[in-house]
């Protein structure tokens, strides 16, 4: 790997993230905040770094693919460090909670250590949101759209940070590919911060919960999340955008074309019927051991299947009390997560459906060993080298998982703690179950617990191998 070639990009993109708080001061300055110096001295911090890095000489020879995932698994980790920053200074939280709020934010956990958001300054607050929707559809998918230097070498940025196994051009040009994304979220974004001030929602909160509902992050303004307001329209409206955010952002792009290919994808068609059971299924184990009401159960029970299979982890009720068969099935619905090409994380339903296929066809052959049956997904077959990126891509997810799982045992936290604390921040869920449920927070954990979720927050947005093979030796040699 060229590292010269990598850090100049690396420095650009800094520099953009340094524009974008000046969304957050412009707030600390209608609000008059004390954190107006915060943010000013940020944005000279990040943008000076950015500039000293950019400048780095390097001939210009374009991307290979091992710089693109380094640009991007180095990036985010890089931009991570100076979006702590406002955190930092401020007083709110020291620096490994910074960087592990920050982490949470730009991958779209919303796993936080802030006990009490409500008393924060608003301009925090919005840097919160902010950051879960750039981190939503991707930093370096932003940054290949707005800036021309990183026309060269896109697609393999693109890819590298793109969720899902596969992610189909739009456009010839990544550039134009990417703008065409960001067009469809800031659509999205308009649509939903009008709905939710027609709700009664001012206009602070709007747009902070549009902002993390879109990215499917989940920070809230709220300690109770949109518990808060208790308003079945408001959830009405975030089941909604949370469900769309979950989908393939192509086929949003399609329809606005005037093209409805929904019932088309077999994906999302995995993806409906997986929410829409898991609905049912929740309904009515709340109905007869919670709450005895029929509206109640689906409101409660839609309300957090749609938050947790889209990875946002907003919540109306604490799921942590839930009977013991609804918190398992959140449970696996951490794991499933969105769909390839959403803003949700996880596995992807498409790997999901992929791999039960692949099931299917080994259970198959044991009764016919001669028989050779191609895995089909619609009309189009599975070629054996994308079967064998996904298996190895499960392979590695279910191997980190149980790593670090086994780390948090052998510091003494308790196993439901553990599991659904690395299933939540490794699929960038949000909240768990135990001390890290929808009611908690991740405070209370030690420094290197909190590290070791960092890293599964890291991992799980880029989709592990493009941070993993950042410990292949080879990777680092010229």
């Amino acid at each position: 790997m060229r590292l010269r070639s990598v850090l100049p990009i690396v420095g650009k993109i800094v520099m953009m993230m340094s524009i974008g708080m000046i969304i957050p001061l412009l707030c600390a300055l209608y609000y008059r905040e004390k954190e107006i110096i915060v943010f000013i001295a940020c944005i000279g911090i990040t943008f000076l770094s950015g500039y000293l890095l950019s400048r780095i000489k390097e001939k210009d020879i374009g991307l290979r693919l091992i710089e693109g995932l380094a640009v991007v698994s180095l990036g985010w980790a890089i931009l991570t460090a100076f979006g702590a920053l406002p955190f930092y200074l401020s007083g709110t939280l020291g620096y490994i909670d910074s960087y592990f709020e920050t982490m949470s934010g730009f991958t779209t956990t919303g796993a936080t250590v802030i006990s009490n958001v409500e008393i924060l300054p608003k301009s925090i607050l919005l840097w919160r949101a902010f950051i879960q929707w750039i981190g939503g559809m991707g930093i370096i998918v932003l940054a290949v759209a707005v800036l021309p230097a990183l026309s060269i070498g896109g697609m393999q940025m693109f890819d590298a940070e793109a969720p899902g196994p596969k992610l189909d051009k739009l456009k010839p040009q990544m550039k134009e590919t990417a703008k065409i994304l960001y067009g469809v979220y800031l659509l999205f974004t308009g649509i939903e911060i009008i709905l939710l001030l027609i709700g009664g929602m001012n206009l602070f909160d709007s747009t902070c919960h549009t902002f993390c509902t879109l990215a499917t992050g989940g920070f809230s303004t709220k300690n109770a999340s949109i518990g808060y307001y208790n308003s079945p329209y408001i959830e009405a409206v975030i089941i909604l955008f949370m469900f769309l955010s979950g989908v393939n952002f192509m086929l949003h792009y399609n329809l606005l074309r005037g093209k409805i290919n929904y019932f088309k994808d077999k994906e999302f068609i995995f993806y409906l019927v997986v929410v829409l059971s898991a609905i049912i299924l929740m309904t009515f184990d709340l109905f007869y051991n919670v709450y005895g009401n029929i509206i109640d159960s689906v409101r409660y029970a839609s309300f957090q299947v749609t938050s947790i299979i889209t990875t946002t982890g907003f919540a109306t009720a604490n799921f942590d009390l839930f009977p013991s068969f609804s918190r398992v099935l959140l449970l696996i619905l951490m794991f499933i997560g969105g769909c390839a090409g959403s803003t949700g994380g996880g596995i992807k339903n498409i790997r999901v459906l992929i791999i039960l296929k692949y099931l299917y066809r080994e259970l198959y052959q044991y009764i016919h060993p001669n028989a050779i049956l191609s895995i089909k997904v619609g009309e189009d077959s599975i070629q054996e080298d994308i079967l064998k990126d996904i298996m190895g891509f499960f392979i590695g997810y279910i191997v980190i998982f149980v790593i670090a799982t086994a780390l948090l045992t052998a510091y003494g936290i308790d196993i439901i703690t553990a599991i659904s604390s690395v299933a939540a921040t490794q699929g960038n869920v949000g909240p768990g179950l135990g001390l890290v449920g929808p009611m908690s927070t991740y405070a209370g954990l030690s420094p290197f617990i909190k590290i070791v979720l960092t890293f599964c927050m890291w991992v799980g947005r880029l989709e592990i191998f493009t941070v993993m093979v950042l410990f292949v030796p080879d990777f680092w040699r010229e």
